[in-house]
């Protein structure tokens, strides 16, 4: 097992879970350029989006050479290891597992056989048609081999093995006859000995971006990782659009008409905040939240403090707006994170003291707000506001800058399950309750949405109004585990994860609005879940 590295994790309690983030996705064609490094500083940029396992897989126009395991970007990877995958092509990722178990098997990117050669693929996102792609497989390729033979059981794996193709297709037309069957969202990295390419599915929801080196080309999933490897931003990879790269140059075909749906998440905590989408500074749309939030739930209050590191542009906003001083009340110890070492119970009964501790002499006989981006389970704001309470702090208001999450993604992101979610059949004021606070305020979804200055139509909103803007399959269909789970003794498929079992048929307010959009909710209409 990999040991900790000293780099801080999102998770403040020990065994909480917050809402883990998407893969990251980069790769690079650069004749001349240490390929393998610039694809190690890509992850690192973008570890905050999977911290699972990282892999880096180069190519040299001859062979293709892989290195990846469990851990942190950091942990994997050293010079020696990073010198010996030579070339000019390369295929990065760092995951977090949507679909298929955190396991070595399960680490990208991923490897399979063309028509010509091999296959190297890293995929960011989550798809809803997994069970039927897997159909297609077994259907074209009887005889099963590549990582689905040897227990990969992601969705990446589904479509590696799907861009086997036979002798007649290049892998470029063998994608472009793939990528359209694919639904769900993803954005792909994927290489041959000689060509890079990506890809992103017709509604966009995960960031994937283009950027420029003086010697080549970068595709990465946010553009903070062409900022640290020095390439210049061209653009983003449009949805429904394949880019190939290769000593031709750069070339671009639709294979689907476009029809975005970013991800609203990805401005709310998901992507860094030094990130652009869609024109958009990630930053600058945090503050916007919490200069909305102040104006929608003012309070009387001496000090506005953020929990760090999340909540800190949208405290800075909230203090803007409201004009109470914004304040570093609490103190995150950046050497504690993924130690792998179990708490004792001493410290799991002081919870989140481990990684946060309040500044007495500043929060002492004060009015707090306390800004946070979301709440999941509630556990993390309960130990806060009774660690805030026990320094001495004389009322404590907590502050969200985004709508109550209750309903879980199936685009990318891992929530708590909607059982689990504490807003999930509570009005506000007994969320409140659960979790001490003298008074709490989330952030409207019309201010959250026009916080990021895109156009309502062109955002999935899903985890917070449950409308699934891409069709979802019956509940069985779908799962984390879908690909591991044993048939019934009769045969019969599957049944869903049981994160999946807790979540509501729909109302039929919501059905209207769906039916007048165009849209399906989650499961059978008008079947109990």
């Amino acid at each position: 097992m990999a040991g900790g590295d000293g780099q801080l994790n999102h998770d403040l309690l020990p065994g909480e879970k917050g809402p883990q983030d998407a893969c990251g996705v980069f790769g690079v064609w650069a004749p001349g350029e240490e390929v393998a490094k610039l694809s190690y500083f890509g992850l690192y940029a973008l570890q905050h989006r999977g911290q699972e396992s990282a892999g880096i897989a180069t190519s040299d126009g001859s062979k293709i050479l892989i290195y990846k395991d469990m851990g942190l970007v950091s942990q994997v990877f050293n010079e020696a290891s990073l010198s010996t995958l030579l070339g000019h092509i390369a295929v990065g990722h760092t995951r977090y597992s949507t679909t298929g178990s955190s396991s070595w098997q399960n680490a990208q990117p991923t490897l399979g056989r063309t028509s010509s050669g091999t296959v190297a693929l890293g995929h960011n996102g989550n798809l809803t048609n997994t069970a039927e792609l897997l159909e297609l497989v077994r259907e074209r390729y009887p005889k099963v081999d590549g990582e689905l033979a040897r227990g990969n059981t992601t969705d990446t794996a589904v479509i590696t093995a799907l861009l086997t193709g036979d002798l007649d297709h290049t892998l470029e037309a063998t994608a472009l006859e793939v990528l359209p069957r694919l639904r769900g969202a993803y954005c792909l990295v994927f290489m041959d000995e000689t060509t890079l390419y990506a890809a992103r599915d017709p509604q966009g929801v995960r960031p994937l971006v283009l950027g420029r080196l003086e010697r080549g080309w970068v595709v990465a999933s946010e553009t903070a990782a062409l900022d640290i490897v020095g390439a210049s931003f061209v653009r983003e990879v449009e949805p429904g659009e394949l880019i190939t790269i290769d000593e031709n140059g750069l070339r671009t075909q639709r294979f689907a008409k476009a029809d975005p749906k970013g991800c609203v998440f990805e401005y709310v905590y998901l992507a860094r905040p030094d990130t652009t989408i869609a024109g958009r500074g990630v930053h600058e749309a945090r503050v916007e939240m919490g200069r909305r939030l102040a104006a929608e739930h003012p309070v009387e209050a001496d000090l506005v403090i953020p929990t760090p590191e999340s909540g800190t542009p949208a405290a800075i906003g909230y203090a803007q707006a409201s004009g109470i001083p914004f304040g570093q009340g609490l103190v995150k110890n950046s050497y504690v994170g993924r130690t792998f070492i179990a708490p004792s119970q001493t410290i799991r009964q002081r919870g989140i003291r481990l990684k946060l501790n309040p500044l007495k002499n500043v929060i002492k006989g004060k009015r707090l707000i306390v800004v946070d981006d979301s709440i999941v389970r509630g556990n993390t704001q309960r130990a806060l506001v009774s660690m805030l309470r026990e320094a001495g702090a004389a009322e404590v208001h907590v502050r969200i800058s985004s709508p109550p999450i209750t309903w879980p993604c199936f685009y990318g992101i891992d929530f708590a399950s909607r059982a689990e979610l504490v807003a999930t059949g509570l009005e506000i004021d007994e969320v409140r309750q659960s979790i001490g606070a003298d008074s709490l305020g989330y952030l409207s979804e019309d201010g959250m949405i026009e916080a990021t200055e895109q156009p309502r139509e062109r955002l999935c909103t899903a985890c917070f109004t449950g409308i699934y803007p891409i069709p979802l399959p019956e509940s069985q269909h779908l799962g984390k585990n879908l690909l591991e789970r044993e048939p019934a003794s009769n045969g019969c498929d599957p049944g869903p994860d049981s994160e999946l079992e807790a979540v509501l048929a729909p109302t039929i307010q919501r059905d209207k609005a769906l039916a007048a959009l165009g849209q399906v909710p989650f499961g059978d209409p008008g079947r109990q879940e």
